[in-house]
């Protein structure tokens, strides 16, 4: 079973930038969507952004121009730069894997944008 670690949260302020990374167990890049979604406080978890086996990408609209997703192969890794921080980015943010009907998920790591 593959395993997801994320890494890269913390607290920004509102302009600021971060980049969260994500470590696969294993190397299925090449294999599975990517994918990193959000949980904010009292929400349900969303797709912030994805990207697919062939390397097509996806942004859900209110991260398009700021977050960028790609990865490295060699590393079995997935980032998510996010620039132009603002509060409605606070949340949980978590990775998963999906290869056809099984997936994972990463244990998550907060990012915290303050005004």
């Amino acid at each position: 079973q593959t395993q997801l670690v994320e890494s890269g949260g913390g607290l920004v302020q509102a302009g600021g930038r971060l980049r969260l990374s994500c470590v696969a167990s294993r190397p299925i890049l090449g294999a599975a969507t990517m994918s990193w979604h959000r949980q904010a406080p009292g929400k349900q978890r969303e797709l912030v952004a994805s990207i697919s086996r062939l390397g097509a990408t996806n942004y859900v609209d209110g991260v398009k121009g700021r977050f960028t997703i790609s990865r490295d192969h060699a590393k079995n890794t997935v980032y998510l730069q996010m620039n132009n921080l603002k509060d409605e980015d606070t949340g949980i943010y978590y990775c998963k894997a999906q290869i056809q009907d099984s997936f994972a998920w990463g244990q998550g790591t907060q990012v915290t944008v303050s005004s």
